[in-house]
């Protein structure tokens, strides 16, 4: 790059920085009705600001984002099964190479994590974990809802509710049990049993994670002075960064702990007749 091109692109990154300090300045912090306490209170508890399913039952935001992202990841699949699947070739372009990618990515994790049963194991952790990845990134679109006290929000990923990311890891805690009952009866069931703690833990894990950008996106827009080109930068990477941490994180948690449970009991060795008489 010549000198003349550096100082072209550092002065028009100052004019940026300049624009965006005097637009905070001026902007100044204008009046909230809520205080920020009051806001990220809302943000955990959901407590306020609730919305009417279908016209008749108050419930949370992230309910009604639960089943946006669920019925745009059923949409997809169907399309993709009748429309895409079909059209394979031999030699993939790069939507189909994408597609092998994704489904082989899960395909090894389950497998390596369960080499004696794992192909309803890989159909669940590709399921769940697409849907933390996209249920998590849904929150950038920004679709506007009106509350009940005619305020509007923007929809938050449905795992930012305590009680979405509790039923997740819950049912992947069933999955474990019921895999390890399938494979080895009382022991798996045993097995799965001394891990009493594993759903507990999974759903507080992906709660935590997604609430703490949740909350730092919060803080940011509340204060107007901050809401320039910052909101941008912190929404993008926290939401990224925690799509493809937890999704891989839950993922591989659940096919460790179902492929242990699962194992086949080793046997044990035969001693021989000089041990015996011995």
């Amino acid at each position: 790059m010549s000198k003349k091109r550096k100082i072209v692109s550092l002065v028009v990154w100052l004019a940026l920085i300049v624009a965006t300090l005097a637009g905070a300045i001026l902007c100044g912090t204008g009046q909230r009705a809520e205080t920020i306490q009051e806001t990220m209170r809302d943000a955990v508890l959901h407590e306020t600001n609730k919305v009417r399913l279908f016209g008749l039952l108050e419930v949370n935001p992230a309910v009604i984002s639960s089943l946006v992202v669920v019925g745009i990841l059923l949409a997809a699949a169907l399309l993709i099964r009748i429309f895409f699947i079909p059209r394979f070739k031999r030699v993939p372009g790069r939507a189909q190479l994408l597609l092998e990618q994704l489904v082989g990515f899960f395909t090894d994790l389950g497998k390596g994590n369960s080499p004696h049963r794992y192909r309803f194991l890989n159909a669940y952790i590709f399921g769940v974990g697409v849907y933390i990845f996209f249920g998590t990134l849904f929150e950038l679109l920004g679709l506007q809802v009106s509350t009940t006290h005619g305020n509007t929000i923007a929809l938050p990923a449905p795992l930012s509710d305590i009680n979405a990311a509790i039923a997740v890891g819950c049912f992947s805690y069933l999955v474990i049990l019921i895999g390890g009952i399938s494979a080895n009866g009382l022991r798996g069931l045993g097995r799965t049993l001394k891990e009493f703690s594993l759903p507990i833990s999974m759903s507080f894990r992906l709660f935590g994670a997604l609430l703490s950008g949740l909350l730092v996106t919060e803080l940011v827009y509340y204060y107007v002075g901050l809401s320039f080109v910052l909101p941008v930068v912190i929404a993008v990477l926290f939401t990224l960064l925690h799509a493809l941490i937890q999704a891989y994180v839950l993922t591989m948690l659940t096919s460790v702990f179902y492929g242990e449970v699962t194992e086949a009991p080793r046997p044990k060795p035969k001693k021989s007749k000089k041990q015996l008489e011995s």
